[in-house]
């Protein structure tokens, strides 16, 4: 539908691929690299890079046997492989009536195995350039026109080194990441939903959409950076949770929960607001400092260390930059030794005993004041 109004997308197949030979002359056709992709895929499921001939075979066997796992769907398709792109998708929403807008767009380019992990808007490239944001959004809403929708939905698109962007996909839902459009923008997603839902008409006009300041979110997880970001089931003895001006924490987590293995390891949406994003990160680095779970590892330390990284900070972003920043920074990412003991202190006062009393000779606000005093400290 998006080739047959115009829109641009990414050479490649437009059905699921037949067979190898099928594969590999598109392949010749559009020119390596090519990625593979699950047709009912996403978070990076069923997905896999191809550099050349000798390795298409096998990698199509590898990803239909994943995405056939994950989906019950073993199709996949192929496209040409954009190197280094950012990830930039738009958030749309219209009604019953005729009428939708655009709220502009996010910048979801950190990503670890295909799955976003931190999230902003604006997006720094688009924020530099808004022509792109009128293009892109343009684009966005005639391919929502052309299949008739309405209600909240997100656009994917790569944009490449030239700024380039290429539709990927139509998600026919909120995102993880709409926190980051609700708070630059000023409006509820969720109520507007349940309004459309209901029959009524939109409240707002594409010229009444406004971006104020700049919204960054981290996805916390219970998962280990030090072990290739696997995740981290167990028992949660304590959680501390951030607050202050600025910051929006949607999570479901407490103390004396697990987290079970066999689900998506998500704890926890933080997003912070600010205006400017260079407020915005040091905003967020300061409610992560605050922002302590004990009994599982997550990837909350090493979050703070991306905000450090100059080139993040620069707004340099694509896909790939996690990866690249594991290779050529090597970051620690284990605690300080100050920190440890004060997360074993708080272990030790928080352990559940005598059905959730304090074990004995530990009093809970003396815990509260030596973790309080550590992070003063930090």
């Amino acid at each position: 539908m998006a080739i047959s109004i115009g829109a641009p997308v990414v050479p490649g197949t437009e059905e699921p691929i037949v067979d190898p030979a099928n594969a590999r002359e598109v392949a010749r056709q559009i020119g390596y690299p090519v990625l593979l992709k699950a047709a009912a895929g996403g978070g990076g499921k069923g997905m896999r890079r191809v550099d050349s001939e000798a390795d298409l075979e096998g990698a199509i066997r590898d990803a239909s046997s994943e995405a056939e796992r994950a989906f019950s769907n073993s199709a996949v398709y192929i496209e040409k492989l954009v190197e280094r792109p950012r990830h930039i998708e738009i958030q749309i929403i219209g009604d019953r009536h005729g009428n939708m807008i655009h709220l502009g767009e996010r910048e979801c380019s950190i990503q670890r195995r295909h799955q976003k992990v931190i999230e902003e808007c604006p997006s720094p490239l688009v924020a530099a350039h808004p022509e792109m944001r009128a293009a892109m959004g343009e684009a966005a809403l005639n391919i929502a026109r052309a299949v008739g929708y309405y209600n909240a939905g997100t656009m994917e698109f790569l944009v490449d080194a030239h700024r380039n962007f290429y539709f990927l996909e139509m998600n026919t839902r909120l995102q993880v990441e709409h926190p980051v459009t609700e708070l630059v923008t000023a409006t509820d997603l969720v109520r507007m939903q349940i309004e459309i839902a209901a029959g009524g008409k939109l409240r707002l006009t594409q010229q009444d959409v406004q971006w104020r300041g700049a919204a960054i979110e981290c996805r916390i997880y219970a998962e280990d950076p030090n072990n290739g970001f696997l995740p981290s089931a167990g028992k949660m003895i304590h959680v501390e949770r951030p607050t202050g001006p600025g910051v929006r924490l949607d999570n479901g987590i407490y103390p004396g929960w697990t987290v079970p293995l066999e689900y998506d390891p998500l704890l926890a949406k933080l997003a912070v607001w600010a205006e400017t994003r260079e407020w915005a990160i040091d905003r967020l680095k300061r409610v992560l400092g605050e922002y302590y779970v004990s009994g599982i590892k997550t990837n909350v330390t090493f979050f703070r260390q991306i905000l450090d990284d100059p080139e993040f900070r620069a707004g340099r972003l694509h896909t790939g930059f996690i990866d690249e920043y594991l290779k050529e920074r090597e970051p620690e990412v284990k605690q300080n030794p100050e920190y440890e003991a004060v997360a074993a202190l708080a272990a030790a006062v928080f352990s559940v005993k005598d059905k959730g009393k304090p074990c004995s000779g530990a009093k809970s606000s003396s815990a509260w004041l030596a973790a309080g005093r550590a992070r003063s400290m930090r």
